[in-house]
């Protein structure tokens, strides 16, 4: 049994989903791992991780209005604000999207389907350099 860890640099220009398959993909072909699983995991409470369509940018521009929607900016109901409006909602978002994701790894790459990515949804309004870990597993 293989195993093989990477911590990626994820640069975000501030809120939106910023792709991150190739990075991951690259992990994977650098394990050796042929038949077996990947788990990435974002370190991070105001990001998230999603497996989103990436062929049509209409789709996850849909999923950031919908995000914003759920959990908006200046609710005053919230009251962790301390580092200013985006806080509290960036902490919602991410708590109704994942902090991982596992995929399976097969003849040596991502098992995703055809118009599958990797995404970092990133919830905060400024730019931030978050850490991603990717854990590769199996044969």
């Amino acid at each position: 049994m293989k195993q093989h860890q990477d911590a990626l640099q994820v640069r975000t220009p501030g809120r939106g989903l910023v792709e991150i398959t190739d990075l991951v993909a690259r992990s994977v072909a650098a394990s050796g791992v042929r038949t077996g699983l990947c788990v990435v995991f974002c370190r991070h409470t105001s990001c998230s991780l999603v497996i989103q369509e990436n062929a049509d940018p209409s789709a996850r521009a849909d999923l950031e209005a919908w995000l914003e929607r759920l959990a908006p900016e200046h609710d005053p109901h919230y009251t962790h604000t301390a580092e200013g409006p985006d806080d509290m909602p960036s902490h919602l978002r991410a708590a109704v999207t994942k902090t991982s994701e596992t995929i399976p790894v097969t003849d040596g790459r991502l098992a995703l389907g055809t118009w599958q990515g990797i995404f970092l949804a990133e919830h905060r309004a400024r730019p931030h350099r978050r850490t991603v870990l990717v854990h590769v597993t199996g044969t």
